[in-house]
């Protein structure tokens, strides 16, 4: 079962949660993929996507391959719980313009979940496993683009869950949601 560490509520009564736990079991309305531009969803939480989700989740992706880094796509989210998986395309560290492209990655993956008229939506800390993007900048990014679009865009999204099953990662989103909203 998932645990929420933390919670945000936006004066829109929109929220903002720090979950501990496999994003494969959450129950919202999207799960997002931290994905490569071919789709391929082999290893990391991608892979773990696809054999708790099904082969129909690869099968979908592969036909909306390849897409360029900071866009994402959705497929159909075969036996998990939740409806849909939007596929976000994250930098690997080093290729130049991480920062602004881990944005676009999250901020795509937010439009899409509006164009679905999507109430729930959650992610794990898209490039900071296997694509070497350090931690404590990724959970600055996620919390200030999340805060920025529940704030001030015209979306059906109410409840946003920044979702790790590994506690170093938990740990430092936690930390960096303290900083940031003092809770």
């Amino acid at each position: 079962m998932n645990k929420v560490i933390k919670e945000k509520v936006f004066s829109s009564g929109k929220k903002l949660q720090i979950v501990s736990g496999d994003l494969t079991i959450e129950e919202v309305d999207a799960i997002v993929n931290a994905a490569n531009s071919q789709l391929s969803h082999g290893g990391g939480v991608a892979g773990v996507i696809v054999r708790n989700g099904g082969s129909i989740i690869q099968e979908e992706s592969s036909q909306k391959a390849p897409i360029p880094t900071g866009s994402a796509v959705f497929t159909t989210a075969g036996s998990l719980p939740s409806k849909f998986v939007i596929h976000a395309v994250g930098p690997i560290y080093g290729e130049g313009e991480e920062e602004s492209k881990l944005t676009a990655a999250i901020q795509s993956a937010l439009r899409i979940g509006t164009q679905l008229n999507l109430k729930s939506i959650s992610f794990p800390a898209i490039s900071s496993g296997i694509f070497g993007f350090p931690k404590d900048r990724c959970a600055e990014i996620f919390l200030n683009v999340i805060e920025e679009y529940l704030e001030n865009s015209e979306t059906t999204i109410d409840l946003v869950r920044l979702c790790n099953i590994d506690s170093l990662t938990v740990n430092i989103f936690n930390e960096k949601f303290h900083e940031k909203f003092n809770i």
